[in-house]
């Protein structure tokens, strides 16, 4: 937890351009056991059935599972990742993804949770990543 929350302030304490689009240093992020409930059912769902997608096997979407965690939320993003063995590696992958860059780097966010689901032999990845980012 500690990591995620520093890795994903220093990357919000700089401005940043993500595609075309700069953006100004944001505010840090605090952690949310919440989103953390949240984050962890995608995860859990894409190694459990096996698929990679924002979408849950149950037809989920993120603002669904934040809301169905307890969390009222104004705002909400979900940054996904499959395969990479580290923090540090998904966090790389999201900042160089415009799509992702702008979820990191959005001002009006306040909370985040990530997590990450160890895949079985059977599953297309070794490693499942949801991250979830809300403002109440």
């Amino acid at each position: 937890m500690q990591d995620t929350i520093t890795r994903v302030n220093q990357f919000r304490s700089e401005a940043r351009t993500c595609g075309t689009t700069q953006f100004p240093a944001a505010a840090a992020l605090s952690w949310n056991t919440k989103l953390d409930a949240a984050a962890a059912r995608q995860s859990r769902d894409m190694v459990a059935k096996n698929f990679f997608d924002h979408t849950g096997s149950d037809g989920s979407t993120v603002g669904v599972r934040v809301t169905d965690a307890g969390y009222a939320w104004s705002g909400v993003a979900e940054n996904i990742a499959a395969g990479q063995t580290s923090v540090a590696s998904a966090m790389n992958s999201w900042q160089l993804s415009e799509g992702h860059c702008r979820n990191l780097m959005g001002a009006s966010y306040k909370n985040v949770a990530l997590a990450c689901v160890r895949g079985t032999s059977s599953n297309a990845y070794p490693f499942y990543w949801t991250m979830v980012l809300a403002t109440p």
